[in-house]
């Protein structure tokens, strides 16, 4: 089922990452983003690989793992792919599809091309990954 345009930017204005742009910001991220399917089982991201995109799951579950441990879940809402695009730092973990998964993608040139042409965004976004990584070095 593919969301309608005002589903798709209240989808993005639902995620951390996004939370303080204007309405206009949030339109412009929209328009950006692509719906996809994936199947299961499907590796979604590849650790230590180069970022090629920004991933918000909207129907559907996948794992994330670093080596060989689960390090993490996701499901409707959850986001991955930001970090390595941001930074231009490889993965930092794998994601595989546990089920058939529904989501926004935003391909990594447009992401970046989006964080160059509005600063605004790129500074609200680069404010909440350095909490996030924050967070999560300790």
């Amino acid at each position: 089922m593919r969301l309608h345009k005002d589903a798709k930017a209240e989808l993005i204005r639902s995620l951390p990452l996004f939370a303080d742009c204007t309405p206009p910001e949030v339109a412009e991220v929209a328009a950006t983003a692509d719906e996809i399917d994936l199947r299961a089982g499907r590796r979604l991201a590849t650790e230590h690989a180069d970022g090629q995109e920004f991933v918000v799951i909207i129907d559907g579950t996948a794992t994330v793992t670093q080596g060989d441990e689960v390090i993490n879940h996701l499901g409707p809402g959850d986001f991955f792919g930001e970090i390595a695009l941001v930074t231009g730092q490889p993965r930092t973990a794998s994601v595989t599809a546990d089920s058939d998964v529904h989501a926004l993608v935003i391909e990594g040139h447009a992401f970046r091309r989006l964080l160059e042409d509005a600063p605004d965004i790129r500074e609200k976004v680069e404010a909440v990954l350095a909490k996030r990584t924050q967070s999560s070095d300790g």
